[in-house]
C-alpha cells in the first residue's frame, strides 16, 4: 500500500511538472498550472421559461464583480447556449442568454480535492434567462434559415429568416462590453451581432464575401438543417463560404478593447472546407471596434488548424470551437475532434486541446483578393505560397488522462456520467486577484452539451434524448500564467 501511494504521489508530481513546462510563443512564456476546479449543472435544469437549459457555446465572465474571499471565489458569468435541442432537426427554440451565478474553491494545482469533493469545486446556480429579440423586439429562432433572405436596409445587412419569418440564429460565441450590450456570432450568416443589455438587435455585421455561403450564385443560409415541414437545401452544401455548421465559432474582445477577434470554425468551401480532411485554412478576422455599431475590417489571417489521426489512420482536421483574445496579435483557441464523449457511441476523443495562436509574423490577407469568394487562399486545403499563416504552440490538453483523474473524470471508456462530453465549446479568462500572482488567471471552459436530457423539454414539447443521454452542463478550470495581460 505504500508503495502504491509513493506511485500516485510521484505521477501527480511528473504530471505537475509537465503542466508548469512553459509554452513559448512570440518569446513570452505561458504557463498551464493545470486542473484546479470541476463543477457541473445538471442535465434537468430548466429556465424561467420551462425550457431545458444547456448548451454552453459561448461564455463571457463577469470581471467587473469577481470577488475573492478566504479562499472562495464568487461572482457570474454569461452562458450563450446556441439553437436549442435539434438532434432530428431545428426548431423555434428562441435564443437566449443565461445568467450564472458563480462560487468556486479551487484546489492547489497538482493537488486532489478531497474525496467525495472532486467535482465541487464549482457551484453553477442559474440566476436568470434574457431572450434574444430581432432590432424591431420581434422573437428570433433557431430553426434553419429559408434559402430567401431579408433584404439589407439601412445599416442592417441581408440577414438568414426562417420559413415563419423570424430572424434565424445559431449563436455561437459572445462578448460583454462595459455598457451591458454585447457581440455574439452565428453560425448561420456567419454574422457578428450587436445586441442591447435588454437583449434587443442593434447592428450587424456581414463577414468578407469569401465566407458567405453561396448557392447556385446566390446567398442561401441553410446548414441543411431544416425544421418541421421544410425542405432541404439545394443543394445541400454551399458551393463557397463557410461549411454547414461551420461559422463563427470562436469570437473575443482583445484587453484593451480596441479589436474584436472572430474566428471561422473551420476553412471555407472554397479553401478545402468540403472536406474534414483538407479543412484546416480558416480564417481569423479582425475587426476595428472603435465604433460598436460599425465594425471595420482591419486585419484577416489564415489560421492553421490542429492535424491528427483517427482511430483508422485517416488525417483529420480538429475544428476550433472558442478563442480568448491576448493581444490584437495573439489568442488562445481551443480545437477538439468530433463524435466521441458522453451521450454519443464514439470512442475516446482524439483530439480536445488549446493552443495560443501566434498573428504577428502571419499575412494580412484583409480587403485583398482572398476575401473574394472565387479566389480561393487555400485550393483544395493547399495554401497559397504567397500566404504565410499563423503559428500555433500546444498549451492544454484537456483530455490529459491524470489531470482528469484527480477529478474523477475520464475521456473515454465507461459511458457515465464522468465522461467528457463531445463538444467543449466555450472559454473565459478571470484574475485569480493574487498581488503575488499578478499575471495568474482562472480559465474557464465550457461544454455544449446539445440539450440532451431524458426529461428535456422545448417549444412547448417533452423530448427524450436518443440512448439514455442525460449530459450535465459543465466548467473545467485550470489555472494559467497569462504574462502581461492585463497591461495590453
Amino acid at each position: 500500500m505504500k508503495h502504491h501511494n509513493r506511485t500516485v504521489a510521484l505521477g501527480a508530481a511528473l504530471a505537475l511538472f509537465t503542466a508548469l513546462t512553459p509554452a513559448l510563443a512570440d518569446g513570452v512564456a505561458y504557463i498551464n498550472k493545470g486542473l484546479v476546479g470541476v463543477g457541473r449543472i445538471p442535465a434537468d435544469q430548466r429556465d424561467k421559461f420551462g425550457e431545458t437549459f444547456g448548451s454552453g457555446s459561448g461564455m463571457a465572465i463577469d470581471t467587473s464583480g469577481w470577488t475573492h474571499d478566504a479562499g472562495t471565489y464568487k461572482g457570474s458569468l454569461w452562458l450563450l447556449p446556441d439553437r436549442g435541442y435539434n438532434v432530428a432537426g431545428t426548431t423555434d427554440y428562441r435564443p437566449r442568454l443565461n445568467t450564472i451565478g458563480i462560487e468556486f474553491t479551487p484546489v492547489a494545482p497538482g493537488t486532489a480535492p478531497a474525496a467525495g469533493q472532486e467535482q465541487a469545486g464549482v457551484k453553477a446556480t442559474l440566476a436568470d434567462t434574457l431572450l434574444l429579440t430581432d432590432d424591431k423586439g420581434a422573437d428570433a429562432t433557431g430553426l434553419d434559415p429559408l434559402s430567401d433572405v431579408r433584404p439589407a436596409a439601412g445599416d442592417m445587412p441581408m440577414l438568414p429568416v426562417a420559413t415563419n419569418g423570424k430572424l434565424a440564429l445559431d449563436n455561437e460565441a459572445i462578448v460583454r462590453l462595459p455598457d451591458g450590450s454585447m457581440f455574439i456570432s452565428d453560425e448561420y450568416g456567419p454574422n457578428i451581432y450587436r445586441f442591447s443589455a435588454e437583449g434587443r438587435l442593434m447592428s450587424a455585421t456581414q463577414p468578407p464575401a469569401a465566407l458567405v455561403p453561396m448557392r447556385k450564385g446566390k446567398p442561401n443560409f441553410s446548414s441543411d438543417n431544416p425544421g418541421p415541414g421544410a425542405s432541404d437545401p439545394d443543394p445541400k452544401d454551399p458551393e463557397t463560404g463557410r461549411q454547414n455548421n461551420q461559422g463563427l465559432e470562436g469570437m473575443a474582445m482583445t484587453p484593451d478593447g480596441k479589436y474584436l477577434i472572430a474566428v471561422l470554425q473551420s476553412a471555407p468551401r472554397q479553401d478545402g472546407g468540403d472536406s474534414a480532411s483538407t479543412r484546416q485554412n480558416t480564417r481569423a478576422l479582425v475587426y476595428d471596434a472603435s465604433d460598436l455599431a460599425h465594425l471595420k475590417l482591419a486585419h484577416e489571417y489564415v489560421v492553421p488548424l490542429p492535424v491528427f489521426k483517427d482511430a483508422k489512420g485517416k488525417t483529420k482536421v480538429a475544428a476550433q470551437s472558442e478563442i480568448v483574445a491576448l493581444s490584437d496579435t495573439s489568442f488562445l483557441m481551443l480545437a477538439r475532434d468530433s463524435g466521441n464523449g458522453q451521450g454519443l457511441k464514439g470512442d475516446a476523443s482524439l483530439y480536445r486541446k488549446i493552443d495560443i495562436v501566434d498573428l504577428s509574423g502571419a499575412t494580412d490577407i484583409a480587403n485583398g483578393p482572398f476575401d473574394a469568394a472565387d479566389k480561393p487562399v487555400a485550393a483544395k486545403g493547399v495554401l497559397d505560397p504567397s500566404v504565410t499563416p499563423a503559428k500555433l504552440t500546444p498549451f492544454i490538453d484537456i483530455n490529459d488522462a491524470a489531470e482528469l483523474g484527480r477529478f474523477g473524470l475520464h475521456n473515454g471508456g465507461a459511458k457515465d456520467h464522468n465522461e467528457l462530453s463531445e463538444k467543449w465549446e466555450a472559454m473565459s479568462v478571470v484574475s485569480v486577484l493574487d498581488p503575488k500572482l499578478p499575471d495568474d488567471y482562472f480559465l474557464f471552459v465550457g461544454n455544449d452539451n446539445d440539450f440532451l436530457a431524458q426529461d428535456g423539454f422545448q417549444v412547448g414539447a417533452p423530448y427524450k434524448a436518443d440512448d439514455g443521454a442525460d449530459v450535465d452542463t459543465m466548467f473545467l478550470v485550470y489555472q494559467v500564467t497569462l504574462p502581461g495581460l492585463a497591461k495590453k
